[in-house]
């Protein structure tokens, strides 16, 4: 059975938590052993995307002012705040040895992530296109990438989470929204601590994670240290990931589309103006269906509780997933619930609210 190297590298700063896999990645050749670092920060600190613009996604100066570094990777995805209670696990495989499509990179590494928190006795499963959820809630989330000759996938163990320190980190348009943030990873994420009542000892989750890599994977873990070719990368890497061009991309067109909660969960918000005034749909979307909602604006409504009616009456409408047809059946929808309950809204009419939705929608 051929070998994985696996490098432990324990508890360690936030920088280095980050560049121990970028540096393995960087250094990596087309017949190299495969190798799965291991990682906890030592301290909190916030990594955002590859793609991400940090002035739109992260709120900077909360993160100033707690000490909290920014790191950007080279791997795709969303802001996140991460600390100790995460142990995060980077598979680093030559790309000739590793699945060629993004799908197939996430079934293959995600199995025996699958295995050992099953082992532990949480029933978590696979929720394309990378997460891992437990009863309806995310658990843990994936990112792939290839960096040089080497396919990454990367992830974590969540023995536990801080939700409420998370939502202080994001840039969001309110404290409403924040709140809702909140409330939304409160009611949609999960972790080891939360299902199993107390947090796993971090060397029991290693063990059963190896057993698992062997079987799944059909290789047999090795323990392992840096290779002199890693340790040369790891100085370079270091000092790109604390380049404050690298870190913020200044002049590059990034987009920022809402917040990701989970697989097919977000928070978004659009806006869009009417004839009658300013209308902002703050929305919580699961699955494409319209799980909760909160209208605000500069309108005039008659009664003036028939904004809040018709956001309740919308709840568990599905939402559109094209500009036709769809969004003819919803906008359809919005002026029967308005017409029912006899609103006066001067200058709004059902396709300003579904202007509103539109405008916000993710699209995966």
């Amino acid at each position: 059975m051929k070998r994985i190297r696996v490098i432990d590298a324990g508890f360690v700063t936030p920088l280095e938590s980050m560049a121990i896999f970028h540096a393995v990645a960087e250094a990596m050749e087309p017949d190299d052993d495969p190798v799965v670092t291991l990682v906890n920060p030592t301290q909190p600190f916030v990594s955002v995307g590859l793609h991400q613009d940090i002035d739109l996604e992260v709120d900077t100066a909360y993160c100033e002012l707690h000490g909290l570094p920014v790191i950007r990777r080279d791997v795709g995805g969303g802001a996140v705040y991460l600390n100790r209670d995460q142990m995060f696990f980077h598979f680093v495989y030559p790309y000739t040895k590793a699945p060629a499509r993004v799908e197939a990179i996430y079934s293959h590494f995600m199995a025996p992530v699958l295995a050992t928190y099953q082992a532990l006795g949480v029933p978590a499963v696979f929720r394309p296109v990378n997460d891992i959820h437990v009863n309806g809630r995310k658990i843990g989330g994936t990112g792939s990438a290839r960096i040089n000759n080497a396919t990454v996938m990367v992830g974590s163990f969540m023995f536990d989470f801080d939700m409420d320190t998370m939502a202080k980190c994001l840039k969001v348009s309110s404290e409403k929204f924040r709140d809702k943030l909140r409330q939304g990873m409160q009611d949609y994420m999960t972790t080891l601590t939360r299902e199993l009542g107390q947090p796993p000892d971090r060397g029991l989750v290693k063990d059963l994670f190896m057993n698992a890599i062997e079987e799944h994977l059909g290789v047999k873990p090795e323990e392992s240290e840096l290779t002199e070719a890693e340790r040369e990368q790891l100085v370079e890497v270091r000092a790109l990931l604390q380049d404050p061009e690298w870190v913020h991309q200044k002049g590059r067109r990034l987009v920022t589309t809402g917040v990701k909660i989970s697989a097919g969960t977000y928070l978004v918000e659009g806006v869009h103006k009417a004839k009658g005034g300013l209308i902002r749909a703050r929305m919580l979307t699961r699955d494409n269906v319209l799980e909760d909602v909160e209208f605000s604006g500069d309108f005039t409504v008659f009664p003036s509780d028939g904004i809040e009616r018709l956001a309740e009456r919308l709840r568990g409408a599905t939402l559109p997933v094209s500009a036709e047809g769809d969004a003819a059946k919803l906008q359809g929808r919005i002026a029967d619930e308005m017409s029912a309950l006899g609103l006066d809204i001067p200058g709004v009419g059902a396709e300003d609210f579904l202007a509103a939705f539109m405008h916000g929608l993710h699209r995966e």
